[in-house]
């Protein structure tokens, strides 16, 4: 059962990300299956949760680095023929029909799709079609895209982990905006990245990152996180508004929906200090 919850993880991973390297129509429906793998994901998560048996979200490295998309499309293939293997191991049978079910539609719809070429997602030459980057714009760029893939990322599984693990109403209606919020900048910024030659992966997550013990502390330094993050949009929408007004409206874009943000987890930590 946890290789299973493992294997289903690497696979919302590797079919989140292959759909920042295609150019067509093909995206959109990567993501609507990753978004159906994240739920696999939860469900097996819930099972474990109701059976008391301890998880993580450890992952191995998701290999990404092709020429043709489909390479990538074959990888998700044999990852869903291995997880296909073990579902046994999971006892809860209404959960395994569905992912089954999922599963013969998702491998029809993959071997139909078109093959594209995807060497310029890991180029590094750090160009942007139709902007001409100063070096400075595109040097904060590049860091403010490595380090908030992995941010957000982090983001989704650790909001995704308090809101499977706490039965507050209340509290998981936050976590769950917060994990939609997180999921749209991810996928703004992962596209970003494969635009620019320089598409990765995040690594795996430290159990303590997600498995904390005291919420109302993890809620404080999640303000201040926010906080910094809004600081580093404001940079980055000044370094980049000579080169491009449209990079400079989205960074200022992103930067007040993290207002609404810092919001939410204030409103949260005064329900949990009230």
């Amino acid at each position: 059962m946890h290789q299973l919850f493992k294997e289903v993880h690497e696979l919302f991973l590797a079919t989140q990300f292959t759909g920042f390297l295609s150019q067509t129509t093909t995206r959109q429906d990567l993501y609507e299956f990753s978004n159906i793998f994240f739920k696999h994901l939860t469900w097996l998560e819930n099972d474990f949760i109701k059976n008391e048996v301890e998880y993580s979200y450890s992952v191995n490295n998701v290999p990404l680095k092709v020429t043709q998309l489909s390479h990538m499309l074959n990888n998700i293939l044999e990852r869903i023929s291995s997880v296909e293997k073990q579902l046994e191991s999971c006892k809860d049978e209404h959960i395994t029909f569905r992912m089954r079910s999922d599963f013969n539609y998702i491998i029809e719809a993959i071997k139909n799709m078109p093959d594209e070429e995807v060497a310029s997602a890991f180029d590094t030459k750090r160009d942007y079609p139709n902007v001409e980057l100063t070096d400075e714009a595109r040097d904060a760029l590049t860091v403010f895209l490595f380090e908030e893939t992995y941010k957000e990322y982090e983001l989704i599984m650790v909001y995704n982990y308090s809101k499977a693990n706490s039965r507050d109403a209340f509290l998981n209606r936050i976590f769950q905006i917060l994990i939609d919020e997180s999921f749209f900048h991810l996928r703004s910024f992962g596209q970003m990245m494969a635009d620019m030659g320089i598409l990765g992966v995040p690594r795996s997550l430290m159990e303590e990152i997600y498995k904390f013990d005291d919420l109302k502390q993890f809620l404080k330094d999640g303000i201040q996180e926010e906080i910094g993050a809004k600081e580093e949009c404001k940079r980055l929408a000044e370094a980049v508004s000579s080169s491009s007004e449209y990079f400079a409206a989205f960074f200022t874009f992103i930067n007040n929906q993290e207002n609404y943000h810092i919001a939410l987890m204030e409103e949260a930590l005064a329900y949990i200090e009230g």
